[in-house]
């Protein structure tokens, strides 16, 4: 019940000036909580979940609360029945489900404002973009509003928040995590766990990617949980550095604080080597061919009225997504397959891969790129994070160090496909050398 009232007095004192949540059910809290501890007096918990505060993002399903998106469109009055799988994981174990966080609409870019919610801001600068699309979710993790946060992650979208806030962000393999129903960006999409310590991503994912029926992708159980061999290290690992990922420019005080992380895993027994992936420079184009379609995928079934109460951004990219030839989409489907397996060709010799998660620090709250001009969009500024919802492989990123405005970097831990207790044990290792920071708030 303690812990819940504090997440709960964190939300009421933090949330008016870096709106991380859409909604929030303080009296459905308390009600979890009181039970929720009346289970742990009769000894009795359903899990080792029970009465831990967690959120979900506002794009997945949650039973009495309506998920709008981020849009206008969405008719909050219907009946809100069924629970996305990973948010019935979390309520089978007995974590306390605060409220809802904010999300770009349909999480569709790389920072978080939508026409719903406004504008969601960084808690070391409210000023400045927490990132997205789950970036409510990392705002509420980075201040303690809730210990666990469900995010998604189709280009980036926990990666990119968790970074630019100084929290851990974990997008498992595709398919580890159920999700239901399926995301209309198809198999970019991943469901998976914010929060402050490697450990606390790890037992959250032990509890979300128990199998569920409603996933046709959705992976068999490993029968493990992901706590185990959290502490094995990265003695002898073979470990990939690539500063650039082909000859992305990267702000230098961003590219020192990577550099001095890489020093930390050759400190701790990995062997390190600086080389380049087989991803070749610039995978924007067939990102954006699977992006856009996707986009106009989640529009296909909104009129010109809904559309008018829309992002306009988020209504140019579907117009251009609408507008792919299949031959075209079709193309970016056989590179995406080719990439994949240069990736798994690639981890025959390096067991992982270290890249910034971001070029750039965080920069101006409500605006989609720090780039001014006509013509650019989120992608133009994450060329580090898409690439692996392609690929589909399990990537992590931990926080490395501040910049000298006092801003949060990270670096990102990539494994091979299915190697999702290695890349946490090397987030975990990272952690235990260089434990993360969190605001003053």
């Amino acid at each position: 019940m303690e812990a819940t009232r504090a997440c709960l007095y964190r939300i009421a004192r933090l949330n008016p000036r870096l709106n991380a949540f859409r909604m929030v059910d303080e009296e459905g809290a308390l009600v979890a909580a009181h039970a929720s501890e009346a289970r742990w007096h009769r000894g009795e918990p359903l899990g080792k979940l029970d009465g831990i505060p967690a959120t979900v993002k506002d794009l997945l399903l949650t039973k009495g609360w309506p998920t709008l998106r981020g849009s206008r469109a969405i008719d909050p009055n219907q009946k809100w029945e069924e629970d996305a799988p990973a948010v019935a994981r979390l309520r089978e174990a007995g974590a306390v489900l605060l409220g809802k966080t904010t999300t770009p609409e349909f999480g569709w870019k790389g920072v978080t404002d939508s026409p719903l919610t406004g504008v969601t801001r960084n808690p070391w600068n409210p000023a400045l973009t927490p990132g997205g699309s789950s970036g409510g979710a990392a705002v509420a993790a980075a201040c303690g509003m809730g210990a666990l946060h469900l995010g998604t992650d189709g280009g980036g979208s926990i990666r990119i928040p968790a970074a630019f806030t100084g929290t851990f962000g974990f997008k498992q393999s595709f398919g580890r995590v159920p999700a239901y129903p399926p995301s209309p960006f198809g198999t970019l999409a991943h469901v998976g766990p914010l929060t402050r310590t490697v450990a606390d991503s790890a037992l959250m994912l032990t509890v979300i990617s128990r199998h569920d029926a409603r996933d046709w992708y959705a992976l068999p159980d490993t029968g493990r949980g992901y706590l185990e061999d959290l502490n094995r290290g990265v003695l002898r690992c073979r470990v990939a550095f690539s500063p650039s990922l082909g000859g992305h420019p990267v702000d230098p005080e961003v590219a020192d604080l990577v550099v001095q992380a890489v020093h930390v895993f050759q400190e701790i027994g990995a062997v390190v080597e600086e080389v380049d992936p087989p991803t070749g420079r610039d995978l924007r184009i067939v990102f954006m061919n699977h992006w856009y379609a996707g986009a106009a995928n989640a529009l296909s079934a909104y009129g010109p009225d809904k559309r008018a109460m829309m992002d306009p951004g988020l209504v140019e990219v579907a117009k251009e997504g609408a507008e792919i030839k299949l031959l075209d989409y079709l193309e970016a489907v056989r590179e995406r397959e080719n990439l994949g397996v240069r990736m798994n060709l690639f981890h025959r010799s390096w067991d992982l891969l270290l890249t910034p998660t971001l070029p750039y620090p965080a920069f101006e709250a409500g605006v989609e790129t720090p780039f001014p001009g006509e013509g650019a969009r989120w992608t133009d500024w994450t060329p580090f994070t898409y690439p692996f919802n392609l690929t589909r492989q399990p990537a992590a990123t931990v926080p490395c160090g501040f910049t000298s405005g006092g801003l949060p970097v990270g670096l990102q831990i990539v494994g091979p496909s299915y190697g999702d207790q290695l890349v946490l044990a090397a987030a975990r290792a990272y952690e235990k050398h260089q434990p993360f920071k969190m605001p003053r708030s």
